[in-house]
């Protein structure tokens, strides 16, 4: 019945570009120079990227009964996803996030995690769960009870054929505990830099920004090797550097296009839309690399995750990927 099936968090993003790094309190008032309210959550702009793409997808999140959750299922049902399964819960706020981009890009994430941390596998319809050719997991961090579910969650659907791929993102605590009985069942992780460093156990500062350093030799490639012993394909977001993924046979590096961007929010989960649709269609692993690039790069051209995000048409084409 679906192509994709994700899990995970949807919460409205109120996106303001060129915020100060320190916000004046006292009640002074201070001009930024946009805002947008878009569709936010990892799982919910990735959902609307592989949609975008042509896969046939569905989303089972959480949100609340309030304008912010039917602002979210809107505007899921807009791009074209199914969210049929999305649980309303009537006695907890739908989850809200501020980003605050700097002038140079970087950003800070303030989320109110309302009813986010609650959903968990029991949500989850078994019939869905069956019907998809590939599952999809987000924000394992921020949703603890599906993080505890979803072990059972990735080994039911790969029992009916599917694939599994995860992307974690942050840990607020900054521990990354709890990882490797998912990781057992999962075909793709699908962190950035600091993430992979994270979880591999290779140092790094997890909550902080990406460093950005050449793939060859670098810890972060040490990092996926040390992840793709493990049964994992390690598929790691290097900004504007690309995209680095580890086999048997060594690493995989596919180049990011030179875009200016005007806001990288949601352009990993993007990233994360292009690869699993390239795999899906069954293209190899360095045509699906290039394909993943291009959607992350593309998704940069407006502000949110998912204004800008491409067409499976545009990613060929900015890809010079032969269409399957």
């Amino acid at each position: 019945m679906f192509d994709l099936l994700v899990l995970g968090d949807a919460n409205p993003d109120v996106i303001l570009a060129s915020a100060p790094r320190r916000p004046a309190y006292g009640q002074r008032e201070e001009l930024v120079d946009a805002g947008v309210l878009t569709v936010g959550g990892s799982g919910a702009i990735m959902a609307c990227g592989a949609a975008r793409l042509g896969l046939r997808t569905a989303f089972v999140g959480r949100v609340g009964d309030d304008e912010a959750g039917r602002f979210m299922l809107t505007s899921l049902e807009a791009r074209g996803v199914d969210v049929s399964a999305c649980v309303v819960d009537p006695t907890l706020p739908t989850a809200l996030t501020v980003v605050l981009v700097d002038g140079d890009g970087d950003r800070a994430i303030l989320t109110a995690p309302g009813c986010l941390p609650f959903l968990s596998g029991t949500d989850v319809p078994r019939a869905l769960l069956a019907s998809a050719r590939h599952v999809h997991a987000a924000s394992f961090f921020l949703q603890p009870r599906l993080a505890a579910d979803l072990p059972s969650l990735f080994s039911a659907a790969r029992s009916h054929g599917a694939t599994t791929s995860l992307d974690t993102n942050d840990d607020p605590a900054g521990r990354w505990e709890g990882l490797a009985e998912v990781v057992a069942v999962t075909d793709v992780l699908l962190p950035n830099e600091a993430e992979v460093l994270a979880i591999a156990g290779a140092g790094g500062t997890p909550s902080g920004p990406s460093p950005h350093v050449s793939p060859a030799g670098s810890p972060v490639e040490a990092a996926a090797r040390a992840l793709g012993a493990r049964g994992v394909l390690p598929v790691v977001k290097l900004g504007r550097d690309g995209v680095l993924a580890w086999t048997d046979a060594g690493a995989v590096h596919a180049p990011a296009m030179k875009i200016d961007p005007v806001d990288t929010v949601g352009a990993g989960d993007s990233l994360d839309a292009g690869f699993v649709a390239a795999r899906l269609r069954g293209l190899p692993l360095d045509a699906a690399l290039r394909i993943a690039a291009a959607c992350g790069s593309l998704s940069t051209r407006a502000a949110g995750g998912i204004s800008a995000q491409a067409t499976w048409d545009e990613a060929v084409s900015a890809a010079s990927v032969p269409s399957p």
